[in-house]
């Protein structure tokens, strides 16, 4: 059987070697604790029953389908998210495309057409609240009662909760990364937020002054606070440096630049430009500020270094996606 990881677009034919598979079906962004509750239950099932695991995942978000005016901090893009998939131990991510279309299929059309003349699934795994079709029509019960119909299995995961008893939620994560606790949005996602991006050209002032950084547009809507990060980058070909970043608008020298994220990497001298990159957020150092001239910003920039390396000298994987992704 061939074992390299696959992203399959949702209207493609599915290869026939993942047909009878188990399939975690969500939305899954963040790839969380709690999402991978119920994404280990898949991996059980398909090891026990010998068969391939896969995830069946929507892009855009269909919060961004029905609220298009409403701004929406997508943790991770369809990218970042295939990899930790991948890390976690699938053989597949089908990825969805959700429109307006889509979501107007009725869940008896979607149980018939995508889960089984489609995928040819032979169990689902899914959060305890998951709803499908339209005006959500389909849940739990009628996911069960399909499945006896048409033959395959189906397992509830129960919502996950933290070590305070809190569930764990995207939109909780969301929240703390707005306030900079990437430390305390870790705990909850298992692994330290990342983000990926292609380096891009800037105006090479930080070269000038000592610092030369790999700069990285995000996404207009990424929530991240602005201010200083102690990260670690990645590059294409899996090298792995520790760095500070900034996330914002450089005040300092450009009261009305875009946000950008610009990232001093440690004991590096080279070209970054082009290539697709990683950050991953260990901790947050402190805000912006404007300074009055460039000798107290390059002070600054010189204890931030210092107080990043020394964050990040001892740091430790969270579990085995944190290792796969940051260490």
């Amino acid at each position: 059987m061939d074992q390299t990881f696959l992203r399959v677009s949702g209207e493609e034919a599915l290869p026939e070697h993942l047909r009878g598979g188990v399939v975690a079906i969500g939305n899954f962004d963040g790839i969380h604790r709690g999402h991978q509750a119920v994404l280990e239950r898949a991996l059980e099932e398909a090891r026990r029953r010998k068969v391939p695991a896969l995830v069946l995942t929507f892009d855009p978000h269909p919060r961004k389908v029905f609220q298009p005016d409403v701004p929406l901090f997508v943790l991770t893009p369809p990218a970042v998210k295939a990899e930790l998939i991948e890390a976690l131990g699938f053989a597949a991510v089908v990825e969805r495309p959700f429109t307006r279309e889509f979501a107007a299929l009725s869940a008896d059309d979607f149980v018939t057409s995508i889960l089984d003349e489609r995928l040819g699934i032979s169990h689902a795994v899914t959060g305890f609240d998951f709803h499908f079709g339209k005006n959500r029509q389909g849940g739990p019960a009628f996911l069960m009662a399909a499945g006896e119909r048409h033959g395959f299995g189906v397992t509830l995961v129960d919502a996950f909760r933290d070590e305070g008893a809190e569930i764990v939620s995207s939109s909780r994560i969301r929240a703390l990364l707005a306030e900079g606790e990437a430390a305390e949005a870790a705990g909850l996602l298992g692994y330290r937020y990342t983000v990926e991006a292609e380096v891009v050209g800037g105006a090479k002032l930080g070269r000038t002054l000592g610092f030369p950084t790999a700069n990285m547009r995000l996404s207009a809507e990424a929530g991240l606070k602005e201010g200083i990060y102690a990260v670690r980058f990645r590059r294409a070909d899996g090298t792995l440096h520790d760095g500070v970043a900034s996330f914002g608008r450089r005040p300092t020298v450009d009261d009305n630049g875009a946000p950008l994220l610009e990232t001093f990497v440690f004991d590096f001298t080279g070209d970054l430009y082009g290539e697709i990159a990683r950050v991953s957020f260990f901790g947050y150092l402190r805000g912006e500020v404007k300074f009055e001239g460039l000798d107290p910003l390059v002070a600054q920039m010189k204890r931030d270094e210092a107080e990043a390396r020394a964050l990040l000298s001892s740091v430790r994987p969270l579990s085995e996606l944190d290792r796969a992704f940051a260490f």
